[in-house]
């Protein structure tokens, strides 16, 4: 974004959005309209930025008509609605012309920012409730509605594109991406990698442990990952390479660790207000139960950078001008204070826009108790890029509203789930192995909100059903149940297992409601959100589409699909991490239970990270493979009693001990002056 009119365009509208955030009540329809047009006019204007691309260009003039048009339809929303209601929503001609271009400019602009799947996935969806459902049978068979019910449901409710997607992009995300924008702009992210350095890099495999940290920290607040791949990236993979790790390893750790800062508290990323809104769980809560997941997951990629290091025979350097941490916190300490501010207004109870808001103020307040305060030129650039981030996350949110309408509208979410149902034969391991596989489908053309958004709405509601199976088993066979409970159950025989089998899903959700206490269920449901929140980041680092290792691989000058591999390896985390979710009381248990389960988990991934590198302190063979896998079971399958997770990690160190008594004692750390990588 170069062109000076469009840089100040960028900044009134993200004006306009803080003000109707925090100060304005307007609307919720309108605030989603107005924040689509905007956005689709600034990505067409963008493209008019490309340097082979001139006035005399007919693409020129289609991108200002198509600016124009996208300002239009907004408008158009906005000033007929009332008469649109006034006919009883009977449509006219500029009706269905503007629902259409609304469509149109939705589909257009997203193939522009992610490619052609979300386009081809919005076209199969509106033709699936049109016509094409009439001619599957089965339970996907839907008879099809006609086309002015498709376009008011799309365009003029709060069902369709703009929608709960498209409110929480105009709301919670935008506002959240503004936060990170400043953060970035005041020179957090060079502190954060110098703090980084400072706590990791003494230790083995120090250069990759400050990307494991520099890229937790900077996604905790960025969101993004590739952002976070992008800007960290060049600092660290030279780094590592220089260290001694492959150029691949380099950037595999790079890219795994960076998908992580969307899992890292307290933003999560623009998923983590999709889910909050979904789920209607507190966002603070959301973040709260997300911690102990997010730190065990950049254990298990730590584990990898360890392990790696030992395999190579990398030991510590020491840098005789390394900086102290004293240093470091001196300098960047107030860097905590928007951190502190966010996190402080949240457990106050204020809105996360508002608390957004308030911390945003507060970076710009810190900086000027710094040697680099914030000047008024700073705002301004903070603000652009902070639109300029939030062109492809606002245009994708918007866009698969029309998707969500589908599902909703024709029951696809509900015969997916029974689809799956069948084929995992109530086995809740299996139905997560096939959410996987759908996840990793998905992940090779939607980005990763679109995939949880998509695969939430398809199949959260089994998972939560199969999670709370055995715990609402366990109180329908108490002796005093309540007496319609009892009697909604003799409907089925009278056998309460047999009841939870043929029973309709509305009535088992009534039941649940009635029997299980509501902590236990906010828990339960939290667990099968971040479930599919968890594996739907897989896109990032799943090969053959894998844009975070693509960027990673582009910095290290490696392969992209050879790098994609390394990485889908080292965020393992992903796929076992989840399981702790649904068999461990990880997110739904108590502050004790939770601690407990992290603990045994935390030895239990390192026997698993040493399995898939085929090394611990030295190379592993077969027989302690078995040992290591052994040690694993019993750390991590929460049902054993305590004395077998204490048998698992004594055999564990056991193994430990073994292998490094045939480790020759390494020789004393040296110092040695190295290379500063910037």
């Amino acid at each position: 974004m170069t062109s000076t009119p469009l840089r100040w365009a960028a900044f009134f509208f993200a004006l306009f959005h803080i003000y109707c955030n925090v100060f304005a009540s307007i609307s919720e329809l309108w605030l989603s309209a107005i924040h689509f047009g905007g956005f689709v006019a600034i990505c067409a204007l963008m493209a008019n930025e490309a340097p082979n691309l001139t006035r005399k260009s007919p693409y020129y003039w289609v991108n200002i008509g198509l600016a124009l048009l996208a300002v239009a339809t907004s408008s158009y929303l906005i000033l007929f609605e009332n008469a649109l209601y006034a006919r009883e929503t009977e449509y006219i001609l500029s009706d269905y012309v503007f629902s259409i271009f609304a469509i149109g400019l939705a589909i257009e602009f997203t193939r522009r920012t992610t490619g052609w799947f979300m386009p081809v996935l919005i076209a199969i969806s509106l033709s699936y409730i049109l016509f094409l459902g009439r001619y599957i049978s089965g339970v996907f068979a839907f008879p099809g509605l006609n086309l002015e019910t498709v376009l008011y449901r799309s365009f003029f409710t709060s069902e369709g594109m703009f929608g709960l997607t498209a409110q929480i992009s105009s709301t919670f995300v935008f506002m959240f991406i503004i936060f990170g924008a400043f953060l970035l702009k005041s020179g957090a992210g060079d502190f954060i990698v110098r703090l980084a350095q400072c706590l990791a890099g003494r230790f083995t495999g120090g250069a990759g442990l400050v990307a494991v940290i520099g890229s937790g920290l900077m996604g905790s607040v960025s969101g993004s990952a590739v952002a976070n791949t992008v800007s960290t990236g060049v600092i660290t993979i030279p780094m590592m390479r220089k260290s001694g790790f492959q150029p691949r390893f380099a950037a595999g750790v790079e890219a795994a660790s960076s998908t992580g800062g969307a899992l890292m508290p307290p933003v999560m990323g623009a998923g983590a207000f999709v889910l909050a809104s979904y789920t209607q769980i507190p966002y603070l809560t959301v973040i709260g139960a997300s911690i102990l997941p997010a730190l065990l997951y950049f254990l298990t990629v730590s584990f990898f950078v360890r392990i790696e290091a030992k395999r190579m025979g990398l030991a510590p350097v020491l840098a005789r001008d390394a900086e102290k941490v004293s240093t470091v916190l001196r300098e960047g300490w107030h860097f905590i204070i928007p951190i502190a501010t966010l996190v402080g207004f949240l457990v106050s109870g204020r809105t996360p826009t508002t608390s957004a808001a308030f911390a945003t103020i507060s970076v710009i307040l810190a900086s000027w108790i710094s040697p680099r305060p914030m000047r008024l030129t700073d705002i301004f650039e903070a603000v652009v890029n902070g639109v300029k981030t939030m062109v492809s996350t606002a245009l994708l949110l918007v866009a698969v509203g029309i998707i969500i309408n589908v599902v909703t509208t024709t029951g696809v979410g509900n015969a997916f789930s029974l689809m799956i149902a069948d084929w995992a034969g109530g086995s809740l391991l299996i139905t997560l192995v096939l959410v996987a596989l759908a996840s990793l489908v998905l992940g090779m053309g939607l980005p990763v909100t679109a995939s949880y958004i998509v695969l939430a709405t398809l199949s959260a509601p089994l998972i939560f059903d199969l999670i709370s199976q055995s715990q609402l088993l366990e109180a329908l066979q108490a002796p005093d149940i309540p007496s319609n409970v009892a009697a909604t159950i003799g409907l089925f025989g009278g056998d309460a297992a047999v009841a939870l089998q043929e029973m309709p899903l509305q009535m088992k959700q009534l039941i649940r409601a009635e029997m299980l206490p509501a902590d236990l269920l906010m828990g339960m449901l939290l667990s099968a959100h971040l479930i599919i929140f968890w594996l739907s980041q897989d896109s990032n680092v799943t090969p053959p589409v894998c844009l975070v290792s693509f960027a990673a691989a582009g910095i290290a000058g490696t392969r992209p699909i050879a790098t994609g591999f390394t990485s889908w390896k080292i965020a393992k985390g992903l796929y076992l991490i989840p399981v702790l979710f649904a068999f461990s009381p990880l997110i739904s248990g108590t502050l004790a239970e939770r601690l407990e389960v992290f603990a045994w988990a935390v030895p239990g991934l390192y026997c698993l990270a040493g399995l898939l590198q085929w090394h611990l302190e030295k190379p592993i063979n077969a027989v302690l493979a078995v040992l290591l896998a052994v040690s694993a079971a019993l750390l991590l399958w929460t049902p054993f009693p305590i004395y077998f997770h204490a048998a698992g990690a004594a055999l564990l160190v056991g193994i430990v001990v073994w292998q490094r008594s045939f480790v020759a004692a390494p020789a004393p750390l040296a110092k040695v002056e190295v290379e500063e990588v910037s």
